[in-house]
């Protein structure tokens, strides 16, 4: 999504921007007290964010179907009650643990682990399963584990085909509306740039791939930059109102008066 903007292919006049490379967790933490202008955020997260960053209308990761995915050692997850078991996540702002809660509609006992590092902590037998939200969604029998369930699967069914809501990008309010706008259509212009010109994206994502070769790579991106990524539509907000909504109404996150996108 941001090749564009890292090589230059588009640009927002007058403005400078420094790229930051964190996993989600961090900027969500980041977030919190306001420390970056614009940032990817976990849609969870943003139900803490509100009242200091409005939500892109673009940027957006969704399953749309799949992932993300719980896995267990082989041979243990068939027999696996998630609901006793202890968990390895990626973090507790993370919109894939927002998720796990809706779906299991309790608490349930975690350890929190970075999120590239969860599929070894599983198959060495330090957790009983873990809450994978990268590229292990679709690497992780190569470890000898098995996925328990999908996520993104399970709210596609049950939510009247909504896709499940991951990841979205937000601007700080105190820019003001004129530059809020001028950093969303500078956005956008990425995406749009990276989908007309997929496999000159694709060259500089596999630089922060994790053991994905190019298809696999290529497979996994389409996964989570795709048309929903340039524009949400009324499907994609919808889906994130309702996802916050019942996160609200289990009293898992704040309640908010509504979910603002930037015009």
């Amino acid at each position: 999504m941001y090749y564009a903007i890292a090589a230059g292919k588009v640009k927002a006049p007058g403005l400078r921007i420094e790229q930051v490379l964190e996993d989600i967790e961090s900027l969500n933490r980041r977030a919190a007290s306001g420390e970056l202008e614009v940032t990817a955020v976990s849609i969870h997260a943003y139900a803490y964010l509100a009242d200091r960053y409005a939500l892109m209308p673009c940027g957006a990761s969704m399953g749309d179907g799949y992932g993300p995915i719980v896995v267990a050692r082989g041979g243990a997850s068939a027999d696996l009650d998630l609901a006793g078991a202890t968990v390895a996540v990626p973090g507790t702002r993370t919109s894939a643990f927002l998720a796990l809660r809706l779906y299991l509609g309790a608490d349930f006992r975690h350890v929190v682990v970075p999120f590239d590092e969860i599929l070894e902590h599983v198959a060495s037998g330090a957790s009983d399963a873990g809450l994978v939200i990268h590229e292990g969604q679709i690497t992780f029998g190569s470890l000898g584990l098995d996925r328990v369930v999908d996520l993104g699967a399970w709210w596609k069914a049950t939510r009247n085909g909504l896709p499940l809501p991951l990841g979205g990008n937000a601007v700080r309010r105190d820019l003001g509306e004129t530059t809020m706008r001028a950093l969303t259509h500078l956005y956008r212009d990425s995406i749009e740039y990276a989908l007309a010109h997929r496999d000159e994206a694709l060259e500089y994502a596999e630089r922060f791939g994790r053991g994905l070769d190019r298809a696999r790579t290529d497979r996994f991106v389409g996964m989570y930059v795709n048309e929903l990524t340039l524009d949400y539509g009324a499907r994609g907000k919808r889906a994130i109102e309702r996802f916050l909504e019942e996160g609200a109404a289990a009293g898992l996150v704040p309640r908010l008066p509504a979910v603002e996108f930037v015009s």
